[in-house]
């Protein structure tokens, strides 16, 4: 096996993340589901309660109108609903439907499915080993997290 050097480490971390999210979403196109609106989902579900709108746009990164967007076609799909929020009559809050969670319970699913078949190839031994140092990666000098 050729030796990596520095330099190859984030081209390679971030081809084999691409892998996974390719898989993943190769996993989740029967379902008709855009990268956004994942995120969408995962973002709703992280938060734990109804988000306003304006919340989920900022979470997510982008415009109010672009979340709008999202937003449509997820509740058209029955994954969230839409609700007026009771503190702020000119504000809406959004919340994940029971099939928006199962749709959740999926994707983790395939993503979970996309890492194991990615990963296959290493022994048990070297996937720990690769766990731990992701794992030590993602708690060291971590900013705060956004949804």
């Amino acid at each position: 096996m050729e030796k990596v050097s520095e330099g190859d480490l984030p081209d390679l971390f971030l081809r084999t993340a691409k892998r996974i999210r390719h898989s993943q979403m190769a996993n989740l196109a029967p379902l008709g589901l855009t990268p956004a609106q994942a995120r969408a989902l995962r973002t709703l579900s992280r938060a734990g309660e109804p988000l306003r709108m304006s919340d989920l746009a900022e979470r997510l990164g982008i415009v109010p109108r672009s979340a709008t967007t999202v937003v449509d076609a997820l509740e058209a799909a029955g994954l969230l609903t839409r609700t007026p929020d009771p503190t702020n009559r000119r504000a809406t809050l959004v919340e994940l439907t029971d099939a928006g969670r199962t749709l959740l319970t999926r994707m983790s699913e395939a993503r979970v499915q996309a890492a194991r078949d990615l990963f296959s190839t290493l022994s048990p031994d070297r996937r720990e080993t690769l766990r731990d140092i992701l794992a030590e990666l993602d708690t060291a000098n971590t900013p705060a997290r956004q949804g």
